[in-house]
């Protein structure tokens, strides 16, 4: 039976957001409300360090570090492996206002429900969904991609690539044992494959995508 392989399937291509896609789900968080505070603060946090769902449900206040070198502490990694993942200034200071709101002690849920009890996976799923449906009344390029938690996880690694990083420190930063799973970010960058044919051009030709000329443009739409 090891011996049969596997059936082929086609792989649909991954999802993950753009920087104006991002700003539009954040801004449709009503920060007026309680609610609102902590679902910004949960997104904005799961953008950037790329916490798989089940993770961000498990954080705990002091898995929240926001001195020096501060960090977000995944006690329940898959494979019940741990890792630390450093938190860039604009996301310490949202969850340094989050907690100064959010008392409790150091292992109450970080993101509560109203009555202090961990959010499930359909609770937040929810939340993003209604705030979805907010920013796609702004950002019209929403509306063309389903968008789940995951979604939020896939856009964490993506911006990290196309900042430059190397794929060995986003299977670390992810929380990858193996590299092959981090590939799948490779593939989905389209940016590093145009680059590549723009360094494979010949000598005489101009840099970027070939633009046809008025003319031809007018032979083809008479035919």
């Amino acid at each position: 039976m090891l011996a049969i392989p596997a059936k082929r399937t086609e792989k649909n291509t991954l999802t993950y957001l753009t920087d104006p896609e991002i700003e539009a789900l954040l801004a449709a968080c009503d920060q007026t409300t309680w609610t609102g505070r902590r679902d910004h603060a949960m997104l904005a946090l799961t953008i950037q360090t790329g916490q798989r769902l089940s993770e961000l449900i498990a954080l705990n206040r002091d898995d929240i570090t926001l001195g020096t070198g501060a960090n977000v502490h995944t006690r329940t990694g898959k494979g019940r492996k741990t890792r630390r993942t450093p938190l860039l200034p604009t996301i310490r200071t949202v969850l340094k206002a989050w907690l100064s709101e959010r008392a409790g002690a150091p292992d109450d849920p970080l993101f509560p429900t109203r009555t202090g009890t961990r959010l499930s996976r359909d609770a937040i799923e929810h939340r993003l969904a209604i705030h979805l449906h907010t920013a796609r009344s702004n950002c019209p390029s929403l509306k063309t991609k389903h968008i789940t938690m995951h979604t939020l996880r896939h856009t964490a690694a993506m911006r990290l690539l196309l900042a430059g990083n190397d794929i060995t420190v986003i299977a670390l930063w992810l929380g990858h044992e193996q590299i092959s799973t981090t590939n799948i970010y490779l593939h989905a960058d389209m940016t590093h494959k145009q680059q590549a044919i723009d360094r494979t051009r010949p000598t005489t030709a101009k840099p970027g995508r070939y633009r046809p000329t008025d003319t031809l443009l007018a032979f083809l739409e008479a035919l």
